[in-house]
């Protein structure tokens, strides 16, 4: 298989799988927790780097770190997920930005660490985003209705006697693999639009969860292809270009959401008076 062809096969698996788990991001309403994970996890892929180690694992061994973190500071009266989360998001970034500073000689160029080099990628990054959307589809086919009930109605779900944060330690789970399997794709940087956008997507013009839930992947998917192939015929760096498909399709549902809601014009119905009633 040829270095185009497997980038192809890449953009296809691993926009797929980030395009299902960004679903349960976007309907549980945790884009910026994504968009921090995406950014803290950076370190992890420097460090990776200058030991010689896998970036994917570098920036897992992070996610496992960032999510501990997060999940300790949301627990602190006064404090929340969101402010969390943001302090995260700078924290773990300008920590990469100063590892990268401080270790000269890094094997692997910064911006492929920020936005990816999916005509690099090996058999191990598809295998890796293969088992992530493989995983993924395995744990929400299982949990799935305790997933949309702690959703849609999390006061019904922790009235019904369910505890609110086992489900929520998967969904950030499934997350921090989705951003780990996206890094040899997009980077650090972009990986939040391959994760939030196809789902966004798929939410404007689908009104069912399981619809969102199929729609999202296949969003994913087509958008990591188009901008795949716009790369190649552009001369442009892939990671953008699959983050603007990703974005143009969002743009394009969202558009088209709006235009279906308008009022239809219809012609106005003429009033009888009373003197063409006398009339007729």
């Amino acid at each position: 298989m040829g270095y185009f062809e497997r980038a192809l096969l890449a953009a296809v698996v691993i926009g797929a799988g980030a395009g299902f788990v960004g679903a349960l991001v976007v309907l549980r309403r945790r884009t910026f927790f994504a968009q921090a994970l995406t950014h803290a996890t950076y370190p992890g892929a420097v460090a990776a780097a200058a030991l010689g180690l896998s970036v994917p694992f570098g920036a897992a061994v992070a996610s496992v770190a960032i999510v501990a973190i997060v999940v300790a500071i949301a627990r602190v009266r006064h404090q929340g997920a969101q402010v969390a989360a943001g302090i995260v998001l700078t924290g773990g970034f300008a920590a990469g930005a100063l590892l990268q500073a401080l270790i000269p000689g890094i094997p692997v160029r910064p911006e492929t660490l920020l936005v990816g080099s999916i005509l690099t990628v090996g058999d191990a990054d598809i295998a890796l985003a293969a088992a992530v959307l493989v995983g993924a589809v395995a744990l929400v086919t299982a949990f799935g209705p305790r997933i949309a009930f702690s959703t849609f109605d999390p006061g019904g779900f922790r009235a019904a006697g369910f505890r609110e944060w086992p489900v929520e330690l998967l969904v950030l789970g499934l997350t921090a693999a989705s951003v780990v399997s996206s890094l040899p794709a997009v980077g650090a940087i972009l990986a939040i639009a391959l994760i939030a956008a196809p789902a966004a997507a798929a939410r404007a013009v689908v009104s069912t969860y399981r619809g969102v839930l199929l729609a999202a992947p296949v969003i994913g998917a087509a958008s990591g292809v188009i901008g795949v192939l716009a790369s190649r015929a552009l001369a442009v760096a892939a990671g953008p270009a699959i983050a603007l498909a990703a974005t143009a399709f969002f743009l394009v549902a969202l558009g088209g959401s709006q235009l279906r809601r308008l009022p239809s014009r219809r012609a106005p119905i003429p009033v009888e008076t009373a003197e063409d009633a006398r009339i007729a």
